[in-house]
């Protein structure tokens, strides 16, 4: 028996070894942005949106996995496959409307993070900003990619813990499993709103760029060093790409749906609808942690945080480099890549000037995800034609399934952005 056991824990955990750039991107889609809007959907809707956590798992992971496979097939990230085939000016407004969007969820991340520290120490959230962005950047620009990635992946065991907040939490099962099984929306601005917010924070733009990058930093760290050796992938690296992203998308799915389900169980059972502060929030946890709910509430919020700031801040900074031609890779060191480094620092500062604005973290967190929403379709537009172009990506384009999937998310997040504007402006 005891042999048996060795096999398979051995068995796991080079499993879990082999798990790379889509296990990265899954953990880091919970950030403090999705934890909050997951959090706040629970606690105004109850079990409502449970089901958008089914319908979104094959559209994100089809998602990432185009972006996973453009990543290998061409060599390099995405706007650098871009740049083969379109105009600047588009993909200026691509890399543009990128930034924006990362900046707004740096800083409303940054927002989450301090004030989730204020709550446990009752040191000034403005001192925690500056510490969360100095540790994102300074591991990022002073570590090695191998040191990256396992800071990553540590950081997203905080997570677990809203999943076992949520069996704790007592729910009703059977409202559960209709709630899931059967979606239940109406066109009213708050659900509308809820459901853009949802669907920005899980298919974020800054994931799509952050996987295609990741690929090929994972690339580079197998000595590919040129965009020449990296082009092309064979079938078994292209399977194991897949396995991937669908533990990646899995383990962000799952998370997604219990903090959902904790927030209902705990928060609009008790009448606690309108979250507007992290001890509010941190309430979801109490059935797991009791008074020390907000201790485990502000680890999770903080470790997601600095799970997710260095790809947002990363993700920006390969696609300006890609398209400004300059040396870029977190593998390099900063003397050797000098403006890339400059770029994501930028970045990471810009949040930090948002935070400064003053609006509520939890507001913040929440209309970050909602930008995130109404920014994806047009990149969502980009991805699958580029995906689809035979000069770039050979006879390893999309297939029916990637195809269905893939414009369907876009449609999906067109449609809501759409109907968002019509119940806001109408």
């Amino acid at each position: 028996m005891s042999n048996r056991n060795s096999r398979l824990t051995s068995s796991i955990r080079k499993h879990l070894k082999g798990l790379g750039p889509g296990l990265v991107t899954g953990a880091s889609d919970d950030d403090p942005a999705g934890i909050a809007t997951y959090a706040i959907a629970g606690a105004t809707l109850g079990y409502n949106t449970l089901w958008t956590a089914v319908l979104t798992l094959p559209l994100m992971s089809a998602v990432e996995l185009i972006c996973a496979r453009i990543g290998l097939i061409s060599g390099s990230g995405l706007i650098g496959a871009l740049r083969r085939r379109y105009p600047r000016p588009v993909l200026y407004a691509a890399c543009g409307l990128l930034l924006g969007a990362n900046v707004f969820n740096i800083g409303a991340d940054l927002g989450g993070m301090a004030d989730a520290a204020e709550m446990l120490t009752r040191v000034p959230a403005l001192v925690f900003v500056v510490l969360f962005a100095a540790v994102a950047a300074g591991v990022t620009v002073f570590g090695s990619y191998a040191t990256f990635a396992r800071y990553l992946k540590g950081t997203a065991l905080a997570l677990l813990a809203y999943i076992a907040a949520a069996f704790l939490s007592d729910p009703s099962w059977s409202e559960v499993l209709k709630a899931t099984a059967w979606p239940q929306f109406t066109l009213d601005r708050q659900h509308v709103t809820t459901l853009v917010a949802i669907l920005g924070t899980t298919i974020s733009p800054y994931l799509f760029f952050w996987q295609a990058s990741h690929e090929v930093e994972a690339e580079k760290a197998l000595g590919r060093r040129t965009r020449a050796t990296r082009r092309g992938a064979t079938a078994k690296e292209l399977r194991a790409a897949r396995t991937d992203v669908l533990a990646g998308m899995s383990l962000s799915n799952v998370v997604f749906y219990f903090v959902i389900l904790a927030s209902a169980s705990t928060l609009f059972r008790t009448g606690h609808r309108g979250i507007q502060t992290t001890r509010e929030a941190a309430e979801a946890l109490r059935p797991l942690a009791g008074d020390a709910a907000y201790l485990l509430f502000g680890v999770g919020l903080i470790g997601s945080g600095l799970l997710a700031i260095p790809v947002l801040a990363a993700s920006a900074s390969f696609a300006i480099a890609e398209l400004l031609g300059w040396r870029s890779g977190l593998d390099l060191s900063y003397r050797r890549a000098r403006r890339f480094y400059a770029l994501f620092t930028v970045a990471i500062a810009l949040g930090i000037v948002l935070d400064l604005a003053g609006v509520s973290p939890i507001r913040a967190l929440f209309l970050s995800a909602l930008f995130n929403g109404l920014a994806a379709p047009p990149l969502l537009v980009l991805i699958m034609l580029l995906s689809n172009n035979g000069e770039i990506m050979g006879d390893a384009r999309n297939g029916f399934w990637l195809n269905l999937l893939g414009w369907l998310a876009t449609g999906t997040m067109a449609i809501a952005g759409g109907a968002f504007l019509a119940t806001w402006l109408g």
